[in-house]
């Protein structure tokens, strides 16, 4: 067991940095290739946020391990807006400012509504794994449609911002692109190994360490990266961040996954895990759509959605305990 939490530790670390790389590697060519700012951050860097969850779930469902797969999506989505979107806002209040934000943020919940209808019937199949991924593609086009209309937006004001930050010649960003890829598919392998392996050891359910452990690891990224955007004063990218990697999590990760191998999930699932993501998704709804004003989640609010976090991972780990 001890190899065990060595792969799944080291696999954590290459996998955060990896795809801190990735990430930006990608932006960076995207931007010299004349690809708008906002595009670049909705679809750029969400597909690069969520690329760690994407590859460990497709490991997972590929080597039979349904719990991983989805216990890393949904828990991913819940550490994103309980945790890092909370502890963002309590250390600087996130003003909500772009109209692109905030009409992600009711397809978001609507999204998560259909996560509840699917898996009533404990499992999501080749066709509930289809139709993720039609409506992923459909928000794509819209976003790819947005993106190129090249209208002012806060969201990609911060995201052209830190483009001209983090600037890198093409020969780099492509190295970056290319190194942080291959990283990212072996430490994944490498994560998913050990998590196995510890479950097993233990006796604990693979889901419950996706939903803990690997959920987390892979969550890590957007918790820097958001709290240095809010720092920054730079609000709608520390959102546009969560909800990005959120919408490609629930479509896309778990579609991809379902396509993969479909698979079944305890009743728990349903009634723990998904109740709890959807809650916190309807929270940021209310909390930073505004409603005719301007949209904002202060420190109460973020303080709220962090104690929500640490209630819900206490609940995990009292059951394995």
């Amino acid at each position: 067991m001890t190899l065990a939490i060595v792969a799944l530790i080291g696999g954590l670390i290459l996998l955060i940095w990896s795809a801190d790389r990735f990430v930006e590697g990608a932006a960076s060519t995207a931007k010299h290739f004349g690809m708008p700012p906002l595009l670049i951050g909705m679809v750029i860097v969400g597909f690069g946020t969520s690329a760690p969850e994407m590859v460990v779930s497709a490991f997972a469902a590929a080597e039979g391990n349904a719990g991983i797969a989805v216990g890393n999506a949904y828990g991913s989505n819940i550490a994103n807006i309980g945790l890092i979107l909370g502890v963002s806002a309590i250390i600087f209040p996130i003003t909500v400012d772009s109209a692109v934000l905030r009409k992600e943020l009711p397809v978001l919940s609507l999204i998560t509504a259909l996560v509840a209808v699917q898996l009533y019937d404990s499992g999501i199949g080749r066709f509930d794994a289809a139709l993720l991924l039609a409506i992923f593609g459909g928000l794509m086009f819209w976003t790819v449609r947005e993106g190129l209309r090249k209208r002012k937006d806060k969201f990609a004001e911060d995201v052209e911002l830190e483009l001209e930050k983090s600037a890198m010649p093409i020969t780099r960003a492509i190295a970056w692109l290319v190194a942080g890829l291959a990283l990212l598919i072996v430490s994944s392998r490498l994560l998913v190994w050990g998590a196995v392996e510890i479950a097993t050891s233990l006796g604990i359910s693979d889901l419950i360490i996706g939903l803990t452990v690997v959920a987390l690891g892979t969550s890590l990224p957007e918790l820097a990266s958001s709290i240095i955007a809010a720092r920054n004063g730079e609000d709608d990218l520390a959102l546009g961040n969560i909800l990005g990697s959120n919408l490609f999590n629930t479509l896309a990760v778990v579609g991809i996954a379902g396509m993969i191998s479909p698979f079944d999930v305890g009743p728990e699932v349903l009634w723990r895990d998904v109740v709890v993501m959807s809650v916190l998704t309807v929270s940021i709804f209310l909390f930073g759509y505004g409603f005719g004003r301007t949209g904002r989640i202060n420190r109460y609010e973020g303080a709220v959605l962090t104690v929500a976090y640490v209630a819900y991972a206490s609940y995990l780990i009292s059951t394995v305990v």
